[in-house]
């Protein structure tokens, strides 16, 4: 028993093999496509992917914008004036005792004259603790922002190999629905040859033509299961829903494979070091840090320099060139306890984000080990289903060979065939199953783009 088993089980692997590399070379309008590149295409041009790409980019401006007060600042300005002042306006008096011929007297109009200014202008922090910090915090959430889209990327890709596993399953039960027609046809012909040779009953062509109809009607189902998961892997790689796939994969024994490993330690290993969900959570830690040392630096001192230099005069031909230089140290007093409050926010951020951190790494090593379960169960479900298929294949030859002999009527036959059709169905799932399980240990392990 246990030889015919294996013999089953390559036999299933090899017709498989076989079934795929003829979708891929013989369907004319249709796109071939290999598990591997299912997902690589979606970890590179999903549109979730693709928007989180953007979200990385936004973040690093914004660390751009936060760095941009540390640096030196240039401005250049020229300007025209005209001039004219009434010395009233500015409460001086224009005549100034003693009154009369004996006093002094102004205009009480100045002007109009004309000034040229042009001014080259230079500012630069010397010394900003908390800008520093800022900057720092600035660019730990651009770290957050890179694991937050790396944990998008393996999300499409896990969504594009389950998708990419269903459409290969619909198509082995498709071809396992034609399988089932096929022999349905066949069962039907020897039905009717029996009735005509005299050794069987019109009951017995009448349940051969009933199996036939409904092994039709599911291959109906099964073709336009198969329609449907083209469509929902178009739509996880974000192309056309009209694609049509040549799948060059089947589900063979070795589907699903990744760079995470079947052995538990070294798998959550793996996953505590690669896990970019996990990254994203502590990044966020890290930057609530960072951002209440910056609130606590904002109590020191700070000094910045500025100067400029440019020309000044009536005319362009009298100009003189001028210059201011300044040192100006800040000093921050009070601000309403608006620093407390911050520093307040960014430790109860900080502590949220600790907690979640170490719940996600319960649930990451839990993902790991469930995976590796149900790795292993279907394993032994596959092996139980090879046997299965192996039985109902024995029952079906023995009760053809029992009708065709006229030693009882095709209702075993019938039975046989329904069994047969069961367990071909079974032998599919599991192995879909086991693919299944590796793709999600790829998840748990944060190796899913190495899915093959």
């Amino acid at each position: 028993m246990r030889e015919l088993v294996s013999v089953m089980a390559v036999a299933v692997a090899a017709g498989t093999v076989s079934a795929g590399k003829a979708r891929a070379q013989g369907q004319p309008g249709r796109v071939p496509l290999s598990l591997a590149q299912a997902v690589q295409q979606a970890a590179a041009r999903a549109p979730a992917v693709q928007e989180a790409g953007y979200q990385v980019d936004q973040s690093a401006a914004q660390a751009g914008q936060t760095r941009s007060e540390l640096l030196p600042s240039l401005s250049a300005t020229g300007a025209w004036f005209n001039h004219s002042v009434t010395l009233a306006s500015t409460g001086f008096q224009t005549v100034l005792p003693p009154a009369g011929a004996g006093g002094l007297s102004f205009p009480s109009l100045i002007g109009p004259y004309s000034n040229l200014d042009a001014r080259l202008r230079v500012t630069q922090s010397l010394v900003d603790l908390s800008g520093w910090e800022r900057w720092r915090a600035a660019r730990i959430g651009t770290e957050g922002s890179r694991a937050e889209r790396d944990a998008t990327i393996q999300g499409a890709a896990v969504t594009a190999a389950l998708a990419y596993l269903q459409a290969v399953q619909s198509a082995s039960l498709l071809a396992a629905r034609r399988q089932d027609a096929e022999l349905a046809a066949e069962l039907q012909s020897l039905a009717e040859s029996q009735l005509a040779a005299g050794v069987s009953t019109p009951l017995d062509l009448t349940r051969s033509k009933t199996q036939a109809a409904e092994a039709r009607s599911e291959l109906l189902v099964a073709e336009n299961a198969r329609r449907k998961a083209d469509i929902t892997l178009a739509l996880a790689l974000g192309q056309d829903p009209a694609t049509r796939y040549a799948l060059t994969d089947t589900l063979s024994g070795d589907l699903g494979t990744s760079a995470a490993s079947a052995d538990t330690t070294a798998a959550l290993d793996l996953a505590l070091r690669n896990r970019p969900d996990l990254a994203a959570v502590v990044a966020q830690g890290d930057r609530a840090r960072a951002e209440r040392r910056a609130i606590a630096t904002e109590r020191l001192p700070r000094l910045d320099f500025a100067a400029d230099f440019g020309p000044n005069g009536s005319t362009l031909g009298s100009t003189i060139n001028t210059r201011d230089l300044a040192l100006q140290v800040t000093v921050p007093l009070l601000n309403g306890f608006r620093r407390e409050a911050q520093s307040a926010e960014q430790t109860a951020v900080e502590r949220a984000s600790d907690v979640r951190a170490a719940d996600l790494r319960r649930h990451i090593a839990a993902q790991v080990r469930a995976a590796l379960l149900d790795l292993a169960s279907g394993a032994q479900e596959h092996d139980v289903a090879v046997q299965r298929l192996a039985l109902a294949e024995e029952e079906l030859s023995q009760a053809r060979a029992r009708f065709e002999s006229g030693v009882t009527g095709n209702i075993d036959v019938i039975n046989a065939q329904v069994t047969l059709n069961q367990a071909r169905d079974a032998e599919i799932n599991t192995r879909f199953a086991t693919a299944a399980a590796r793709v999600q240990l790829a998840y748990a392990a944060g190796a899913a783009v190495t899915i093959h």
